[in-house]
């Protein structure tokens, strides 16, 4: 009779690590959803892309004649031609605005810079630790349609946070817009940016800041 050979029995290796597991991960913060960490979609320069800029928690309100005046200063200062800022509204712990660039590259750094010299400018002033609580939020606005709806969005958006009468914001680039929204006079202490090129969707309306 033959003999049996002896074999080892496989059984199946659990998964103990790696790979998705329900409850894992570090557990979201209270309040308002932070943004992910997800590479950003390329720049395309033809469209231009609506920024929000969120406050640290606790911040003193930036629409403060005394922080809205460096904040503007601050806007003024960050056009270097590749990178420029249409339109753009400071609310209480938020900033919104419409800007353009010539490449991805040029985005990304501008955006930077404009974050690093408003958080300079409200830290010299106000001498907070922290003055952005969240990464940039920016958009590509790539319809006429959703120009105009980020424009009016912009410069109307302290209607949606403060109790204030009809018209434009003054905390922001309404009264010296050509978008149809207010005078367009350029204040003294601020200078003139390459504006967009005829023809395109910002050609008409961009705030000189």
């Amino acid at each position: 009779m033959a003999r049996r050979s002896r074999r080892q029995m496989q059984l199946p290796v659990p998964n103990s690590w790696g790979g998705r597991r329900a409850g894992a991960g570090r557990r979201p913060a209270p309040g308002r959803p932070r943004m992910g960490h997800d590479r950003r979609a390329k720049h395309d320069a033809r469209y231009p892309v609506l920024l929000t800029l969120r406050g640290a928690p606790g911040i003193p309100s930036l629409r403060s004649i005394k922080l809205f005046s460096a904040i503007r200063q601050s806007i003024a200062r960050s056009g270097d031609g590749t990178f420029r800022v249409l339109h753009f509204s400071v609310q209480q712990d938020h900033l919104h605005a419409i800007v353009e660039a010539d490449d991805h590259l040029e985005l990304s750094k501008g955006i930077r810079g404009l974050a690093i010299r408003i958080a300079l400018a409200v830290k010299r002033i106000t001498g907070v630790g922290k003055v952005w609580g969240d990464r940039y939020h920016a958009r590509a606005l790539k319809t006429p349609r959703e120009v105009r709806l980020a424009i009016v969005y912009v410069l109307f958006n302290f209607r949606k946070h403060q109790r204030g009468p009809a018209g434009v914001d003054p905390r922001g680039s309404g009264p010296w817009s050509t978008a149809g929204y207010g005078p367009s006079q350029l204040p003294p202490n601020l200078h003139r940016s390459r504006q967009p090129e005829p023809g395109s969707q910002l050609s008409a309306g961009a705030a000189p800041v």
